[in-house]
């Protein structure tokens, strides 16, 4: 039985893989649909005008402000509209020059861009280019994650332009990227989000939460907890009201891969720097971890090449980034640090 729940794992893990050819985005009555928006794997151009200060200032979570937005989709003409944003995290509310943004179309100023709805837009910490190659970074995990399995948020690269309303801060243009909503990606699973059960972590589908724990562990991520609902999102098949919840993993910054200079590891976890690894995950059996590895090891030329070819980031930093990977690969390509790390070092509780 287990034999078979594996295979059929496998068969949906293995169709999964990103494609990256180029497809038009679907404008439907003159609207452009969320859940088309990211089928297309080519970049945006946003000119995002509002009151930054006031944005990141804001005290009470969630307050939306106006904000005037000019989208370029690639092969069609800017559409220019009124809309409602907030700031988003407090982390980057506090720690960041700009914080995530979260983009409300759906008013009445906006009637070409409604159908987006509300989308999260990941900035920057700052307007440096060193910021930018983080956030770069963090993106390129998102599309890795996606080359292992549907149940992950897809994004979409955009390169924006940060107008000040006001004129207090100086306009620069940096990268950032979408991420697909929560109930488009459960949707395209056949599942719906579960935001109100608290689950632990081994009361989660057992598959997907070694697929996550491992690839955690490749990227060097321990800021994230099931039972917190921090930085995973828990989504459900419609047709199964049984079956265990699925774990899909977001929010990576603080990962070793992207290595950011804000990010430290909580100090409970014994671990002096993020790029220091450590499965947060419980233990796995031998067979289990060996079929993982095997999941990881087909797509290791994939992720490699995705690394290599993101000419957007610095060429020395895109080989620090393989390198760091390739440490990962030699763990569980053998036996011993691989029971190591994630048999006899695995959380107990």
């Amino acid at each position: 039985m287990l034999k078979l729940h594996w295979i059929i794992l496998l068969g949906c893990l293995y169709s999964t893989s990103i494609s990256l050819a180029q497809t038009p985005t679907a404008v439907k009555a003159g609207k452009l649909m969320r859940h088309d928006f990211f089928k297309d794997d080519r970049m945006v151009t946003i000119t995002l005008e509002t009151d930054y200060r006031k944005m990141q200032s804001a005290k009470v979570k969630g307050v939306y402000q106006p904000a005037t937005v000019t989208l370029q989709l690639p092969d069609s003409a800017a559409i220019k509209e009124e809309i409602q944003v907030f700031a988003r995290g407090e982390f980057r509310r506090e720690n960041c020059a700009m914080p995530g943004i979260m983009m409300n179309f759906k008013t009445p100023t906006s009637p070409k861009l409604s159908s987006l709805k509300k989308m999260k837009l990941v900035c920057g910490c700052g307007a440096s280019v060193y910021q930018q190659q983080l956030l770069l970074t963090e993106y390129l995990i998102y599309r890795m994650y996606n080359m292992l399995t549907d149940l992950s948020f897809k994004t979409k690269l955009a390169k924006v332009v940060y107008k000040d309303e006001r004129n207090k801060m100086k306009e620069y243009t940096q990268y950032a990227f979408f991420i697909e909503d929560v109930d488009d990606m459960a949707a395209r699973n056949e599942c719906k989000e579960d935001s109100k059960t608290m689950y632990l972590t081994e009361q989660t589908n057992r598959d997907v939460m070694t697929m996550v724990g491992m690839f955690q562990f490749m990227i060097g991520n321990t800021d994230w907890s099931v039972p917190n609902f921090h930085n995973v999102k828990l989504i459900k098949p419609i047709k199964d009201s049984f079956a265990m919840p699925y774990v899909v993993p977001y929010d990576f910054d603080f990962a070793g891969l992207v290595n950011a200079p804000y990010a430290l590891p909580n100090e409970a976890l014994g671990i002096e720097k993020v790029t220091d690894r450590l499965y947060r995950g419980f233990a796995r059996t031998s067979e289990e971890l060996d079929k993982m590895a095997a999941v990881f090891n087909e797509k290791k030329q994939a992720f490699t090449d995705l690394l290599r070819n993101f000419d957007l980031i610095d060429k020395g930093d895109r080989e620090v980034m393989v390198k760091y990977m390739n440490d990962f690969y030699t763990i569980i390509n053998n036996k011993r640090k691989l029971q190591d790390a994630f048999i006899n070092n695995a959380r107990k509780q």
